[in-house]
């Protein structure tokens, strides 16, 4: 199985385009800094650390590609062509975003292509974390303009459960409370779930309550009492909008059927913020495209089982529009 990471295989790289910069880990894929130029500021719109050691303890995920299995595998376990698979219960008794060693707390390959793209690679063998199957992940992360692209692909030896879910926290104004937000999100219904985050299986109307976006909606009027969310919206389009009071607008497009809604009210400060930042509760919006949580002990879920001749493939387009120098 590979080894904990170490702070001396950290490297990061940064794209540039003519309005932001971007910069990469290699370890977990993750954004560790998102810069937009705005208003004569370089404004960073994603919750991150300063120093990128400071990622080998990263309990928020901040900014990773989790999986093998992103959201939760309830009791940690799951049947597949007849057998009975046990894996990491990190969340006891359940297993979240892929484990204690998911592929977001390893180091990857980085290739970089000069400023605008870059490639990473990582092989999970056959048993990592309970996972049946040797999995090759690959993911593209491109800039173009004010576009953001991130490319997730993953071939594998036998059948096996993949579910991605990219993991930046969101806060336009870089800075303060993300309750400010306006969001627009094409979603009727959300799965149901239990305290724990297990959903039960049903369904539940977004209208009329305060999980309804289907119209743009400032989260602090859909939701003032702060009961906060971590729920996953059953998406009827592919466009959700998130928008600041600011004039900046971040317009998601994604292929996958839900989007898991966190509105980081159990983030704590672990390390040294990107100047200016809080990482406190509310202070950004985690919008993770992915399938359905524990879909995998869901048969009226999609399905999440890759193979040798269907292997995994999510693309996630970013756009930021609203910046002026």
């Amino acid at each position: 199985m590979p080894h904990a990471p170490t702070p001396d295989q950290i490297r990061q790289t940064t794209l540039e385009s003519e309005t932001m910069s971007v910069t990469i880990l290699n370890l977990g894929c993750i954004t560790q800094d998102w810069r937009v130029r705005h208003a004569g500021a370089d404004l960073p719109i994603v919750l991150g650390y300063r120093a990128a050691t400071d990622y080998l303890n990263n309990p928020a995920y901040l900014g990773a590609i989790v999986g093998r299995v992103a959201n939760r595998i309830g009791g940690a376990a799951f049947e597949l062509n007849g057998a009975r698979h046990t894996v990491t219960a990190n969340a006891p008794p359940h297993c979240l975003h892929g484990g204690d060693m998911g592929i977001s707390k390893r180091i990857w390959e980085m290739d970089a292509d000069e400023t605008r793209a870059v490639e990473l690679r990582h092989t999970s063998p056959h048993g990592d974390q309970g996972f049946p199957g040797e999995a090759v992940f690959t993911t593209t992360i491109t800039l173009s303009g004010t576009t953001l692209t991130y490319d997730m692909r993953a071939t594998v030896d036998r059948p096996t459960p993949i579910n991605l879910a990219q993991h930046n926290y969101y806060n336009l104004m870089g800075r303060g409370t993300a309750h400010t937000h306006t969001l627009h999100i094409p979603a009727n219904q959300i799965t149901e779930r239990s305290d724990d985050g297990i959903p039960n299986g049903t369904y539940h109307a977004t209208a009329g309550n305060r999980f309804d976006f289907t119209r743009p909606r400032a989260i602090s009027d859909a939701d003032p009492a702060r009961e906060g969310y971590d729920d996953n919206l059953v998406l009827s389009a592919p466009h959700t909008t998130l928008s600041a009071p600011n004039g900046l607008s971040l317009s998601l497009t994604t292929d996958q059927p839900g989007l898991q809604l966190y509105s980081s009210m159990f983030l704590t400060e672990e390390h040294t913020p990107h100047a200016g930042q809080s990482h406190t509760p509310y202070s950004a919006i985690c919008l993770e495209p992915q399938h359905f949580p524990d879909a995998l002990n869901k048969p009226g879920f999609a399905p999440i089982i890759a193979t040798p001749g269907a292997p995994y493939h999510q693309r996630l387009t970013l756009e930021l529009s609203g910046a002026s120098r």
